[in-house]
């Protein structure tokens, strides 16, 4: 009976009847149903269907247990959603989807109509109801793992597997339903082994040997999925990888050979057969693997006797298997027999023979080689020993063997014996054979070729020695056999044999002179360490008919590798001189700069001709522009910031190196390089451009005071342009870093003080107000956040000295720096003393006795910052110096009679020295003297 068939109440009779809630859903589920058919294509497809489906299914199965009817109805509703869903899958193999989700969508789809089935149960009239929920599962579950949602494949498998339990195996007799079970079993482990639950697999590939109701297809599935686990695991390289999978192989050969019992038709022997083949080359193949070449040899006379059919197995890797074993147990008579065997098979790929030979040479060594070139003789006669064939075969040994490694030289001395064997040159003798000769060659040539690029010098020169004999002694081939000499030069330098590659390039130069053979002869020289024959060769190479800049680029190159800087410049510096040529160049001009500037570097003391280069490349780019030079977007930025930050590196070198002229002449490039500046770089390159202004004239300063000859006008005005240049961008910088708090493009602060400094220096040779215009300079510079005491100090010390003395400045500067250091936690007393004896130096030479007053208060000052110190904290040798000549003050006014003022100055000191340690004897004498000064003073007044 089909289900159609059945009977059911009609739904929209449902409201009256006493399950309305059932209709309810059930009625949602078939509009969303209906939904579901109308589309043809899961592209079109809403994806809300789904989640609707489920959530009225949800809600409808907590109203269990249902009627026969409603049942009834869930079952041809679940049959009407899985029709659909076929529809819409065979929709999408004839317009597939790439969209993952719209494939999931219909998964879930299934899924629902899936757990519709289920749900209904056992209905009435249909029949094996509980095969058909537990097949609607098992498909659903296929389509979750082929999309790899392992989780869902899985609950699908154990629903089915739920369902099917109930049934007695015993009483199943139709053949799709026993293959179901079987299929499903399958399945569940597939999907437990995708998710690396092996123990769960095994278990159920196991309890699937119950389910093989003695039918030799079932026992080819086991089998078979056996050997895919088998396979799988030999694929991952785990440590008990080979073990493992040579325990799932023998579970797939003992199904076989239990197969082929239980087979009814020839046929199906036969298939198993093949499998049980199969199975047993890999079992084999795993015993190599392992190491148990017995067991190896074994399988393979099984196969041979008997296994893949009534004729044995002739597989094309069984030799290889074979040969292989004998040559792990060190039998290489068996493993020669074999390869001889494989040799004569035509059935055997020359890719498979190669590989045998491969193995056989790894194992056999030197010895195997006499062995290999009687096989490639055999080969030849094989191929009638004509030019072509073997031109053919020695192609083909040569061309899968070559890429380094014993083996591969050993086969390439085979070949070099072979070709060179007068049998096989007579083969190429003639006219006839000129286009074979011409394609023997190119064999040899690029086998050699190959060994070269390798590194293995030594094959290689013997294969390119053998390359010449296939070319002719005649005025066609004079250059090809240059060219043969060349690379055998090549050869012999990497080898480090310098006469013997002389002796090849003088060959190759008597054929044909050019630059190729010269730019050798170069590498010759820079090899023997001979420098300046080198630097002589650049130029007859530049002499040749076929010389192009490259060559001198390559000098450069290998100048570099040799360590001969004077070699790399020389050719770099003749480089430079083609760029205005107008012919190809290797490289571009700023990249022939830089490389030439960093060679320069490498080597101290060169820093003048970095700067002649420097100068140069400047000048190129003020000729051609900047994006012309240097390039453009970001390769041109980071090509000019490399010029300028190396000029500022070579500048700071030189200064710290005391050579201030040169620095002063690397700094300046500095504006120059960011002249014309690409892309908005001007916010990056203002901070260095202002700092190398600075520097700059503070490098003019520093020469001038070290060679002590003082500026020229010309240059005094100049320094004062660009300090004046550096004040503006000063002031542009500070402003942008206040507002855009941009501390990477902010000055630091001792640029500041620099400026500060350099500018008091400069002005005071230029202005005839130069003391109020310093001042004022000073003064601006002790206002801004950028000034520490330590600036100060240095400008008052400074100001106070040199035949350009400012008083008003330095008594400004070091008061501001005074009262600085003195409000600090912990003064630097040090530096305080140096203040305060400065201070009193200048008001003393700048004020003299008119100000007696002033510089007394300078040492009333000292006294009370030396109150409350301990001892020794403010520098003893300074406390002695104050209270010294303050004592030494009072001379004068005591011979002159001005007792209030001598008075003044030797109580003052008397008092310093009370504050100094190791003052007591001093201050003994003193108080005598003042006891003694005062007690004659009365008597004079009473007198």
């Amino acid at each position: 009976m089909r289900i159609s068939e059945i009977s059911t109440p009609d739904l929209r009779q449902g409201s009256q009847h006493p399950q309305s809630h059932h209709n309810h859903f059930l009625s949602q589920i078939d509009s969303l149903i209906k939904q579901t058919e109308n589309f043809s294509h899961a592209n079109h497809l809403p994806e809300t269907i789904p989640s609707d489906l489920r959530q009225n299914l949800t809600q409808l199965t907590q109203l269990v247990p249902f009627p026969n009817s409603v049942n009834l109805q869930i079952w041809k509703l679940s049959y009407r959603l899985w029709n659909a869903c076929v529809d819409i899958a065979n929709a999408a193999t004839i317009r597939p989807s790439s969209s993952t989700s719209i494939n999931e969508n219909h998964a879930a789809l299934r899924h629902v109509a899936a757990d519709m089935l289920s749900l209904a149960g056992d209905v009435v009239g249909v029949p094996s109801p509980a095969i058909k929920s537990a097949s609607f599962y098992y498909k659903t579950g296929l389509i979750w793992h082929d999309l790899g949602k392992f989780d869902l494949a899985s609950t699908c498998f154990e629903r089915a597997t739920d369902i099917v339990s109930k049934i007695d195996i015993t009483r199943i007799s139709d053949s799709g339903e026993r293959k179901l079970l079987l299929d499903l079993n399958l399945a569940r482990a597939r999907t437990a082994w995708e998710v690396s639950d092996r123990n769960l697999a095994m278990t159920l590939l196991n309890r699937a040997k119950n389910m093989l109701f003695g039918t030799s297809d079932h026992y080819k599935m086991l089998a078979v999925q056996y050997l895919v686990f088998g396979k799988s695991l030999l694929s991952k390289n785990e440590a008990n990888a080979y073990n493992d999978a040579l325990k799932l192989l023998n579970e797939a050969l003992d199904l076989c050979q239990k197969g082929c019992s239980a087979s009814r038709t020839r046929e199906q022997t036969v298939e198993l057969k093949e499998l049980r083949s199969k199975v047993l080359r890999f079992i084999s193949a795993v015993h190599l693997q392992k190491g148990e070449y017995e067991s190896v040899i074994k399988c393979v006379r099984v196969l041979r006797e008997g296994g893949g059919g009534d004729g044995g197995d002739h597989h094309a890797s069984l030799p290889v298997l074979a040969m292989k074993a004998w040559l792990g147990l060190g039998r290489h008579e068996e493993a020669e027999k074999e390869l001889r065997s494989m040799v004569v098979s035509k059935a055997i790929p020359e890719g498979v023979w190669v590989s045998a030979v491969e193995a056989f040479f790894e194992s056999a060594g030197t010895a195997g080689a006499e062995t290999t070139k009687g096989l490639f003789l055999g080969l030849l006669g094989r191929c009638h020993v004509s030019a072509s064939a073997a031109v053919r075969v020695a192609h083909r040994v040569i061309g899968d063997c070559v890429g380094g490694g014993e083996g591969s030289r050993v086969r390439a001395k085979v070949v070099a014996e072979l070709v060179s064997d007068d049998r096989v040159l007579a083969l190429f003798a003639g006219e006839a054979a000129a286009k074979e000769r011409k394609a023997m060659h190119a064999v040899l040539w690029n086998c050699a070729s190959d060994h070269f690029r390798s590194k293995d010098y030594m094959t290689s020169a013997e294969l390119f020695e053998k390359s010449l004999l296939y070319i002719p002694y005649d005025m066609e081939n004079r250059i090809l056999r240059a060219k043969g000499f060349r690379v055998l030069c090549l050869c012999y330098l990497a080898r480090n044999q310098l006469d013997r590659a002389q002796e090849y390039i003088n060959e190759a130069e008597t054929l044909e002179p050019n630059t190729a053979s010269a730019f050798l002869k170069l590498k010759i020289y820079l090899q023997k360490g001979n420098h300046s024959g080198a630097i002589n060769q650049i130029q007859e190479m530049k002499a040749c008919l076929d010389f192009t800049p490259d060559f001198l680029s390559l000098s450069a190159h290998e100048a570099i590798a040799c360590r001969a800087p004077s070699v790399a410049v020389a050719s770099l510096s003749n480089l430079l001189n083609f760029y205005t040529s107008g012919k190809t160049m290797p490289s571009t001009e700023v990249e022939a700069f830089r490389t030439l500037i960093t060679i320069l570097n490498t080597d101290p003391g060169n820093e003048s001709e970095v700067l002649k280069f420097m100068k140069w490349a400047h000048g190129r780019v003020s000729e051609l522009g900047c994006e012309s030079f240097f390039g453009k977007g970001e390769v041109g930025r980071q090509e000019q910031k490399w010029f300028a930050v190396n000029s500022w590196n070579f500048g700071i070198k030189c200064g710290k190196e005391k050579n201030y002229e040169l620095c002063a002449e690397f700094l300046r490039l500095i504006p120059e390089f960011y002249a014309n500046l690409i892309d908005g770089q001007e916010k990056e390159s203002s901070a260095m451009v202002c700092k190398s202004l600075i520097l700059t004239v503070s490098a003019i300063i520093a020469s001038e005071n070290q060679k002590k000859v003082a500026l020229e006008d010309i240059q005094v005005k100049n320094a004062a342009e660009l300090l004046d240049k550096a004040g503006k961008m000063l002031k542009s910088i500070s402003m942008e870093a206040q507002f855009d708090d941009d501390k990477i493009s902010a000055i630091e602060p001792e640029f500041v003080f620099i400026h500060t400094f350099s500018a008091y220096d400069i002005h005071g040779r230029i202005d005839n107000l130069a003391s109020q215009q310093q001042l004022h300079l000073v003064k601006s510079f002790a206002s801004s956040k950028t000034c520490n005491p330590k600036y100060l100090l240095q400008i008052g010390l400074s100001a106070s000295r040199g035949p350009r003395s400012n008083p008003e400045v330095a008594t400004f500067a070091l008061n501001e720096c005074l009262s600085a250091f003195l409000s600090s936690p912990s003064p630097d007393y040090q530096d305080v003393a140096l203040i305060v004896r400065t201070l009193i130096a200048v008001t003393s030479i700048h004020k003299g006795d008119s100000d007696d007053d002033a510089v007394h208060k300078m040492y009333k000052q000292a006294y009370r910052i030396m109150v409350g110190l301990k001892d020794g904290e403010y520098p003893i040798e300074e406390g002695k110096w104050l209270a010294m000549t303050a004592w030494n003050r009072a001379s004068m006014p005591v011979r002159l009679g001005l007792v209030d003022v001598a008075k003044k100055w030797m109580n003052i000191g008397l008092e310093l020295t009370r504050k100094v340690l190791g003052m007591e004897t001093y201050r003994a004498c003193m108080e005598d003297f003042v006891a003694e000064f005062e007690k004659r003073f009365h008597l004079q007044n009473n007198g």
